[in-house]
């Protein structure tokens, strides 16, 4: 080829690269912009993302977004924003157009359209469900800000945090008056937090983590097994693909707890992508206002560490891995107390180490019927001393879990095999046998199966069988039933009943036979206890032509329980006796939530119930101990659009409880008093990214001394050493000791904690 041929190639594969270039670059010159609402409003601050690519935008104050120089063809479009639904759209962009696309995203905050999975253990909308389930978002428990989902669940209606010890503050959570032991607590679906950790651990899990909380009030054993007998409380925790790329929320209050959370998103690689919580809580202060010369609140030290993984998997399937430790250092009691005190007689204080250790997981099997294995275990290791009481604990849990989800015809079907292994070893009588050590070690092996027939647009049926093999207890078999009759778009009647079952260990479930002076005695062999439940649930909604939406949900229900276990405190001021019931017992009542939404931006969320439990035994019935028979709540929010300012209003209410006295001398009330936790909250959002809120919680500065003259007995004899008793193991009242009493920290119906201010801030980078 001569140099001149040469010469016109080389221009006309320069002139080639050119035009390819060019033609590329003409590409890039397409624009993607448009508006992200939620009920006609712009969403500001959320996210849009070309999903596996680097094209993103933040909308701005009116929801406008716009991204620059895209490429023509084919995406998938995801839009993130707190308290919103994450939408997920396929889309195409075309060159040398104007592509503009609007999205409207779904309010968290309106809990009748979320998406939930504890009643069937599959997705589906809550409208949808033939079981009435309970939605709550962090936008909920962000209108009073707290250390834990413990702490956080008092502004629920029907669910109360139960404080059990008067000294160290451990508490449980009581559904519709029933005690913390008949609630289930999951994390992501898996039976995680064990009955030890149920007294310990629930204070561990920090608010950051939590993508959304739903509640089963009533029998689910069918599904889930033993524990679920009064309800289920199930913690579902971001996914990390959602999850901004970081975020902190601090806050502290006037008495000086501090409370840290962060959050980091992490990609790894093009299939992974993680994230990682920290919690931190701490509080120092040996405060003592009610003059007893004990700690009014524990002490506490405490942090968590979260990490979950997702994975991207062919045909989308789900897999998914998360571990989270924990370790607390808890404290009460003499304001003189000092480490080098723990164990001994001279000051009494309650010392508790806490070491916890979970893992959560589910993978979807590689096959073309939707096959999924879930699985989890925790380690949770207690080191207490109560006193000279030692409790040193040692509980290990697996589960495995196998789920087969196959839609036929009008039957959409859900079976699953699943074990559980139980080891547990104590320092107390619970775990010995003949003087030797003896740990407990149970399986529980299970199958069920469930079918939800949709028959019309407006009847579903759902039918539940479980059968499990306990392997100190034998078979155990729990039925249920579910019926929804959908009226029209704005009526939806549900009727549920089923069977539950609960296997006991009293040392890991009640603080009371670890604490104070009380002898433990366990009258007989303590058989599982049994339920059977019915819940009537009628929802009903109510729009205006002016925007105003009405959500009203009002469930009726009855549980009959036989072989109950209930510990008495009145045969001997000295012991609690634990038993099960010589009859039946029934919680029962009525519970109604209604949400407001106005146009204004005027948000209500208020809620009752009308609680009716009884133990029923040799034709007498009995009120338990610590129940309320009326509870109500609220949550009041109006955000002032020109100063970009919240104000919420939040609160709850509380009937007489019935509450352990030590003798007929006992001068303490036997009733608490109707009394009310009430808080208030401003936040202000003008600032980009930022956060800042500040308030008041207990703004009547309830305290539960008033009208007591004492809350914990005998403080100034904690080791009863000036106790006298008579022949038959009885107090006697002594100028010393005028009441008759012990040492006793059974006493105690509400947080010991007075009116006080907090502030904080928060930082979402997405």
């Amino acid at each position: 080829m001569s140099k001149f041929n040469l010469s016109i190639v080389k221009k006309l594969y320069v002139l080639f690269i050119f035009l390819m270039f060019h033609f590329g670059y003409s590409q890039e010159k397409t624009n993607l912009s448009g508006f992200v609402s939620s009920e006609k409003k712009g969403v500001s601050e959320a996210l849009v993302s070309l999903i596996g690519t680097k094209y993103t935008a933040q909308t701005d104050s009116l929801g406008k977004y716009n991204i620059e120089n895209i490429a023509e063809g084919n995406y998938k479009v995801q839009i993130v924003a707190d308290g919103f639904q994450t939408l997920k759209k396929n889309i195409t962009v075309k060159s040398n157009e104007n592509n503009i696309l609007d999205f409207e995203l779904s309010n968290t905050e309106n809990q009748l359209n979320e998406v939930v999975v504890s009643g069937t253990l599959k997705a589906v909308k809550r409208l949808e469900s033939a079981v009435p389930v309970e939605v709550y978002s962090p936008i909920f428990f962000k209108k009073n800000p707290t250390a834990s989902i413990y702490e956080a669940l008092q502004n629920v209606n029907g669910v109360r945090p139960q404080l059990n010890c008067g000294v160290c503050n451990t508490g449980d959570i009581h559904i519709n008056g029933l005690e913390g032991p008949y609630t289930l607590v999951l994390i992501d679906g898996m039976p995680i937090v064990s009955s030890l950790s149920t007294v310990y651990g629930l204070s561990g899990i920090p608010n950051s983590l939590v993508e959304r909380i739903e509640i089963v009030k009533g029998p689910a054993s069918s599904l889930y097994g033993s524990e679920a007998v009064g309800g289920l409380i199930n913690i579902i925790t971001k996914n990390p693909t959602n999850a901004p790329l970081f975020s902190a929320d601090v806050f502290s209050t006037s008495w000086l707890e501090t409370n840290v959370d962060l959050g980091v998103k992490l990609n790894v690689g093009k299939k992974a992508t993680a994230l990682l919580g920290i919690n931190y809580f701490r509080y120092n202060q040996k405060i003592d206002n009610d003059n007893d010369n004990f700690t009014d609140v524990t002490l506490s030290d405490r942090i968590s560490l979260f990490q979950k993984w997702t994975f991207d998997r062919k045909e989308n399937r789900l897999f998914t891995i998360a571990a989270r430790g924990v370790y607390e250092d808890r404290f009460g009691g003499d304001v003189r107390w000092e480490k080098k005190h723990r164990g001994g007689d001279e000051i009494y204080g309650e010392s508790i180490y806490t070491k916890r250790a979970e893992l959560i997981g589910s993978y979807q099997l590689p096959f073309q019927e939707k096959l999924m294995l879930s699985f989890s275990g925790n380690v949770h290791f207690q080191d207490s001393r109560y006193g000279t009481t030692s409790y040193i604990a040692n509980q290990k849990i697996g589960f495995l879990q196998l789920t087969w989800d196959k839609k036929i015809g009008k039957n959409d079907l859900l079976t699953g095999i699943a074990t559980r292994y139980n080891y547990y070893d104590d320092n107390t009588p619970a775990t010995s046998k003949l003087g030797n050590n003896n740990p407990e070690k149970t399986w529980l092996p299970g199958i069920f199966v469930q079918n939800e027939i949709t028959f019309t647009k407006k009847h579903k049926l759902l039918l539940g069988m479980r059968y499990d093999y306990n392997s100190f207890h034998g078979s155990i078999l729990t039925p249920r039933i579910a019926y929804k009759w959908k009226l029209n778009d704005n009526n939806i009647i549900r009727l549920n009943a089923g069977t539950g079952f609960r296997v006991v260990n009293l040392f890991t479930e009640d603080h009371a036979a670890l604490t104070g002076a009380r002898e433990i005695v366990i009258a007989n062999n303590l058989k599982p206890e049994q339920s059977i439940n019915a819940n009537l649930n009628y929802i009903k909604k109510i729009n205006f032509a002016n925007g105003t939406f009405i959500g009203i949900e009002t469930s009726f229900f009855h549980t009959r329980f036989s072989n109950k276990i209930v510990s008495d405190y009145d045969t001997d001021a000295n012991q609690i006796i634990y038993d099960n019931i010589n009859g039946y017992a029934i919680s029962q009542g009525i519970s109604t939530n209604i949400d407001f939404n106005f146009p204004n931006g005027l948000k209500i969320i208020t809620g009752a119930s009308l609680l009716d439990n009884k133990n029923v035994e040799n034709g007498r019935k009995e009120t338990p101990f610590l129940t309320e028979k009326f509870t109500a709540t609220w949550s009041v929010s109006y955000k002032i659009q020109a100063i970009d300012l919240n104000v919420d209003y939040t609160g709850n209410v509380y009937s007489p409880m019935h509450l352990p006295l030590l003798s007929a001398l006992d001068p303490r009330a036997p009733e608490s008093p109707w009394y009310s936790l009430q808080n208030i909250q401003f936040t202000y959002s003008g600032l980009k990214n930022f956060e800042f809120y500040a308030g008041i919680k207990n703004l009547l500065n309830f305290l539960p001394k008033q009208n007591n003259p004492f809350l914990i007995a005998r403080t100034n004899d904690p080791f009863d050493k000036n106790v006298t008793y008579d022949a038959n193991g009885q107090v006697l009242a002594t100028p010393e000791n005028p009441y008759g009493l012990t040492f006793d920290t059974t006493y105690v119906y509400g947080p010991n904690q007075g009116i006080r201010s907090f502030f904080g801030l928060r930082y979402i980078l997405k």
